[in-house]
């Protein structure tokens, strides 16, 4: 378990998560796919351990009769899934996405497994660019060097 730092995509939300494990799991249902435009990785954090400026950049909607998603109010990053009812609801899954380093982490799980499409499969033959190319390819020769894509 570690200590992690993260943000939504414009930076209005700002987190940081204590106990975070290194593992976690994957949602191929289509609510996930249509919320994250793929599908959702989400760490298992206690609310508790969550440390958010900019809250009133998050709005939070109740997706299913048992669960809620967050997401950034001002840019739409996903920031987490939450299951409201039953055992499972004393926790949160903290989008991996949102994470500053996630390096030590691993998948483990996968959820809505029989969803999985052609899209989601691990292909190593299609064409691969590192950071600095897509660089190269995208941005103005004078732009900052940073990660955001």
């Amino acid at each position: 378990m570690s200590v992690k730092t993260g943000q939504c995509m414009c930076g209005a939300v700002q987190l940081t998560a204590r106990n975070v494990p290194t593992t976690f799991g994957q949602c191929l249902c289509d609510m996930c796919k249509r919320w994250t435009g793929s599908f959702f990785m989400g760490v298992s954090v206690a609310p508790e351990d969550l440390e958010i400026t900019g809250t009133d950049a998050i709005t939070t909607i109740q997706s299913s009769d048992w669960a809620e998603r967050a997401f950034c109010n001002k840019c739409g990053s996903s920031l987490w899934y939450h299951v409201t009812e039953g055992p499972y609801a004393a926790k949160l899954s903290l989008g991996v996405g949102v994470l500053n380093e996630t390096d030590d982490m691993v998948p483990v799980r996968e959820f809505y497994s029989d969803r999985r499409t052609c899209a989601y499969q691990p292909n190593n033959d299609i064409e691969k660019f590192t950071e600095a190319q897509v660089r190269a390819m995208f941005a103005a020769p004078d732009a900052p060097t940073d990660t955001k894509g």
